[in-house]
C-alpha cells in the first residue's frame, strides 16, 4: 500500500505546484500523479500548466515516483507520447508511469478534429497504445488507420517497461481495459460503485495487475470549510461523465454546475475535517484491492492537507498494508 499526491495542474501555477510536490514528500508521500489537460474544469481553478514539461522537473527535484493520465491521439501523437515516456524513463529508471484514456472534447478540442463518439474514440485509443509499445519495444513503426505514422523509430529506448495504465470509471470501460493495459487507474465514487469497476477490470483481463485511485477529498479545519472548498472548486464532480467529455469549454462546465448546491458535493468527494473518517474511506478502498491511493485534496487549502496527512494518515495506511501483508 503506497499513497500518493495527486498535483493538480488545473488549480496552481508549475511552480507553485513544484513546491507542493516537494513539501508532500517532506511530509512522507512516496509518489505522485497528475491530469494532461489542455484546460482546467472550471473558470475558478484558473491553470493549465503543460504536465510533460513540469514532470522532467517534479522528477528531478524529488525522489518520488510519478505518473500521469492523459489521451492519445489528438493533442499527443503516439509517436510523440512514446519518446515523451523513454525520454522521462531512460533519465529516471521505474520512477515513472503513464496512465491512457479516451480523453474529453475541453482538452483535445483545440486540434480541430471532429469530436467522434465513444466506440471510436477507443479505437483511436487501443491503436494509439499499441503504437506506443511498438516504438518503446525499438520497433520501426508505420499505420495508417485512426492515427498516421510513417517509418517511426525511437532511437532513444527506455531504460525500463514503463506501465502503461488504462484510465477508466465505469465497468464498461474498465472491463475492456482489462483486456490491453498493464493496470487500471480510476477515481473515487461510493465504494459499491467502485468495486463494480475493480470486479469488471478483474472479469476483462485485469485480474492480478495493479489498481491505482485518485481519491478526491477535502480535508480542511473545519466540515463547513472543507465542504465550502470542495463546492467553490470542484462541483463540476457531481455532473454526469457525459458532461466531462462532451463539453468544449470550462465555462459551459461552469453554467451546467450552476445549480449544484454545496450539499450536493456528499457522495462525490469525502468531505471532512475528521482525519479518521478519511483514514476509514481510505482504508475501504484499500480493501478492494487497490496498490496505490493518490490523494486530491480538491480545495486550496494544501499545505495544511499535506503536513496533517502526513503527520496522521500516512502512518495509519502504512500500518494498514503491513498488517494486510503479513
Amino acid at each position: 500500500m503506497e499513497i500518493g499526491f495527486h498535483a493538480s495542474h488545473e488549480q496552481f501555477t508549475p511552480r507553485d505546484l513544484l513546491d507542493l510536490t516537494k513539501t508532500a514528500e517532506g511530509a512522507g508521500f512516496k509518489a505522485a500523479m497528475c491530469s494532461d489537460h489542455f484546460a482546467p474544469w472550471s473558470e475558478w481553478q484558473g491553470q493549465s500548466g503543460h504536465a510533460w514539461t513540469w514532470l522532467g522537473a517534479a522528477l528531478q527535484a524529488t525522489g518520488m515516483s510519478f505518473g500521469v493520465v492523459c489521451t492519445p491521439g489528438w493533442r499527443n501523437h503516439p509517436v510523440v507520447l512514446a519518446q515523451a515516456i523513454a525520454t522521462l524513463d531512460q533519465m529516471f529508471p521505474g520512477r515513472f508511469w503513464v496512465a491512457l484514456g479516451s480523453g474529453q472534447l475541453m482538452n483535445e478540442g483545440v486540434t480541430g478534429y471532429p469530436w467522434p463518439a465513444k466506440s471510436r474514440r477507443n479505437d483511436r485509443l487501443l491503436a494509439s497504445v499499441r503504437i506506443v509499445r511498438r516504438l518503446l519495444a525499438g520497433e520501426t513503426v508505420s499505420f495508417d488507420g485512426h492515427v498516421l505514422v510513417h517509418d517511426a523509430r525511437l532511437h532513444t529506448l527506455p531504460a525500463s517497461a514503463p506501465l502503461i495504465l488504462g484510465a477508466a470509471i465505469t465497468p464498461e470501460t474498465a472491463e475492456w481495459v482489462g483486456s490491453w493495459a498493464d493496470g487500471l487507474i480510476t477515481i473515487s465514487k461510493p465504494v459499491e460503485k467502485v468495486r463494480s469497476v475493480v470486479d469488471a477490470f478483474r472479469r476483462g483481463g485485469g485480474r492480478n495487475k495493479p489498481m491505482y485511485m485518485q481519491c478526491q477529498i477535502s480535508y480542511a479545519s473545519t466540515d463547513e470549510e472543507a465542504l465550502q472548498g470542495a463546492w467553490d472548486q470542484w462541483r463540476s464532480a457531481v455532473l454526469d461523465s457525459s458532461a466531462h467529455t462532451e463539453l468544449r469549454f470550462p465555462e459551459q462546465l461552469d453554467a451546467a454546475a450552476e445549480f449544484v448546491k454545496p450539499q450536493d458535493m456528499h457522495g462525490h468527494i469525502c468531505i471532512s475535517c475528521d482525519l479518521d473518517k478519511h483514514i476509514q474511506w481510505l482504508f475501504e478502498y484499500a480493501d478492494l484491492g487497490f496498490e496505490r491511493l493518490y490523494l486530491h485534496n480538491v480545495n486550496r487549502a494544501q499545505e495544511r492537507f499535506i503536513q496533517e496527512f502526513g503527520k496522521h494518515v500516512l502512518p495509519a495506511m502504512s500500518r494498514y498494508g503491513v498488517a494486510h501483508a503479513g
